[in-house]
């Protein structure tokens, strides 16, 4: 299938030095406000180069909001949905076979969280992990190496999910913190030693550490051009920044696109990538889940051992670069999180989160007659 996976991304050239401030002479004092208030959006921009139906696209299908409403699914819908199944089982149906494919080899998990351990909602800052999640995944570390990799920043995933058994990489793996480990080949002049919450020595991973400062400005700047729009939020992830539109109207759509697309003209080194409602600026450097989950098999110790099989679940566009890397190969298993039919470089497929939680039990089971089988 064509997922158009390796698409160059949308990149706005400039020759101005990344850490260099250019609001000031963009936007001189007193003239801000008014240019983000008044000005007429270009719309034909966004329209013809595909971000507005790019952002149209990620939105909920109407599958979902029909459903909601109790309103019969059509049978063509039903058949679809069949139909994706059979090319993206359940994870959960399929699980002998993954089994199967684990024998003699121990797993390695990988999980996203917004959508995958907590549920999509309207308000990121609510986007909590139940404890009967955060337990679930507590005792799939007992068992397997487990590592979160999240487009949040890797403090704020680490105190959302709290638990000090998990590797963390945030900011899509621009920010990774692995154990020191003797039996890792990574060496890498963005390593840097620290310490985790602990106090215990660790490795800190930081490709677009160069990028902090920009970040931190075209963050600001964000958040002044899209203060009037109702709905809008922006985050800072310290190495990425994020624009939700989810609770913004969508005849508004077209103006949040083209604000973020107009003002990222000055940084020639960001770009701009889209997810589950939401616009990511992120640097313009070869890095995403994909690489991260290479990285940290790498630190691991596990980039060269057959013996581990790496499952990586998730359920945004951005997780797909890690469904990628794990297919080529046959290395691993993806799992795309989705309750409506969506092309995936995963192999299989779990609704929603509860079901990710399921899952996750299972696994855990398994570990256990594993374990126990071996000691005999």
């Amino acid at each position: 299938m064509d997922l158009n996976i390796n698409k160059t991304p949308h990149v706005l050239t400039d020759p101005a030095p990344v850490n260099k401030s250019r609001l000031g002479s963009s936007f001189p004092s007193g003239r801000f406000m008014m240019s983000s208030r008044k000005k007429i959006p270009k719309l034909d921009d966004v329209r013809s180069n595909g971000w507005l139906d790019a952002m149209i696209s990620s939105s909920p299908p109407r599958k979902r909001l029909v459903k909601d409403f109790n309103i019969e699914i059509a049978p063509e819908d039903d058949f679809a949905q069949r139909a994706w199944m059979l090319e993206y089982p359940s994870a959960i149906t399929s699980f002998g076979h993954i089994a199967a494919q684990a024998k003699n080899k121990k797993i390695a998990i990988f999980l996203d969280y917004d959508g995958t351990l907590s549920p999509i909602v309207d308000d990121p800052d609510r986007a909590t992990i139940s404890d009967a999640m955060r337990a679930a995944v507590k005792n799939v570390a007992k068992y397997f190496p487990t590592a979160i990799i999240s487009g949040r920043s890797r403090d704020k995933v680490y105190e959302l999910v709290g638990l000090t058994e998990l590797y963390y990489a945030g900011s899509h793996g621009m920010d990774i913190m692995t154990p020191v480990n003797p039996n890792g080949s990574s060496e890498d002049l963005n390593c840097i030693k620290s310490t985790d919450q602990q106090g215990k020595e660790v490795n800190l991973f930081q490709p677009a550490k160069e990028f902090i400062p920009v970040i931190e400005e075209v963050y600001n700047s964000l958040v002044e051009i899209t203060k009037c729009i109702k709905g809008a939020k922006v985050e800072n992830h310290k190495f990425c920044a994020s624009v939700h539109y989810r609770n913004v109207d969508e005849k508004d759509w077209p103006i949040v696109a083209q604000r973020v697309h107009d003002h990222l003209k000055q940084y020639p080194r960001l770009r701009l990538t889209h997810g589950r409602k939401v616009l990511e600026v992120r640097p313009v450097i070869e890095w995403n889940k994909g690489k991260a989950v290479e990285f940290l098999l790498d630190s691991l110790g596990l980039s060269k051992n057959d013996d581990f099989l790496p499952i990586f679940i998730g359920d945004d566009k951005t997780d797909e670069d890690a469904f990628k890397v794990l297919r080529k190969g046959n290395r691993g298993f993806g799992i795309l999180v989705s309750s409506v039919p969506k092309e995936s470089n995963a192999f299989y497929s779990l609704r929603d989160p509860s079901e990710v939680k399921k899952f996750l039990k299972t696994l855990v089971k398994w570990g256990k007659m594993e374990k126990n089988s071996t000691r005999f």
